[in-house]
């Protein structure tokens, strides 16, 4: 069984799918770039894995960061998850990594300082 089709059927010539690409375009001023970055943390006595509960665990940076930078917390059944601020998240991701997804900026210089800030930020509450 096939799944239903939208968008008027199978593309036959090259320049249908130039159309239908070149039809999802910005105009230039609106081009941004976004980064994304992911942390493994680990215990540095043990280097065990990070734990999510705890002292010294992915919820006790998550709340830190939270805390003393100003993130909002996204939360998922009552438990910190993530973080966003100013179009940016940081996400606890399925291996225990934290990742920063970055705000669609203007320039790689911006790009760069949100990257310096995030990484200042964690290892002050790390």
């Amino acid at each position: 069984m096939s799944i239903p089709q939208e968008g008027g059927g199978p593309i036959e010539r090259f320049e249908e799918l130039a159309d239908y690409i070149a039809s999802g375009e910005k105009p230039r001023d609106e081009w941004r770039i976004g980064t994304e970055h992911e942390k493994f943390g680990y215990l540095t006595d043990s280097l065990a894995p990070l734990p999510y509960e705890g002292p010294r665990s992915v919820r006790a940076v998550l709340e830190a960061l939270q805390a003393r930078f100003g993130w909002q917390p996204i939360l998922e059944q009552g438990a910190i998850i993530g973080l966003s601020r100013n179009g940016a998240n940081v996400s606890l991701e399925p291996g225990g990594q934290l990742e920063l997804s970055g705000a669609p900026l203007a320039s790689m210089h911006a790009i760069a300082e949100e990257f310096d800030t995030h990484m200042r930020e964690c290892a002050e509450v790390v």
